[in-house]
């Protein structure tokens, strides 16, 4: 799930994912991430079998968060993109969906920062296209395909002075 409002079906996820591959393959990089900013991953893909993806997930989170708060520092609302250089790895990260969803690339020296960032620019319209949707449709087909959709907080309070 990207957020509490939001529920991700198999289609969804199907639709974030064939994103997501196709972005490993464009910007010819290792690996590609979509999270949530909670540090959920929501999809992954390329080379991210040695990564601890739950790590990643949530230190990504929490760097967007510590950058976001530098942000409000300097009086802007939010870094959008970020970089970061390694001797042999480089991050990119962009936040997608109203700022929602957090894109992250993972390349070495087979790709270039200009060939990610155009390939990531893409990318977020797609995904930004997916979480709008979901975000219109979540709140009522969650409800609508729970069995627990119709229980009410009267019910469960019922269930329990028994």
């Amino acid at each position: 799930m990207a957020s509490p409002g939001m529920v991700m079906y198999e289609s969804e996820f199907t639709q974030v994912q064939t994103v997501v591959d196709r972005l490993v393959r464009d910007a010819n990089s290792k690996g590609v991430f979509v999270i949530n900013k909670d540090g959920q991953l929501i999809a992954a893909g390329g080379d991210v079998e040695h990564i601890d993806t739950t790590s990643l997930a949530s230190l990504t989170a929490g760097n967007v968060a510590a950058t976001g708060g530098i942000a409000k520092l300097l009086k802007e609302q939010e870094f959008a993109t970020q970089f970061q250089e390694g001797e042999k790895t480089n991050i990119y990260y962009q936040l997608v969906a109203d700022k929602r969803v957090i894109v992250v690339v993972i390349y070495d020296a087979r790709s270039s920062l200009g060939l990610v960032r155009l390939r990531v620019k893409k990318a977020s319209d797609e995904l930004t296209s997916v979480f709008e949707t979901m975000s219109k449709k979540g709140p009522e087909r969650a409800g609508a395909d729970s069995p627990f959709g119709e229980i009410t907080d009267e019910d469960i309070d019922n269930l329990f002075n028994d």
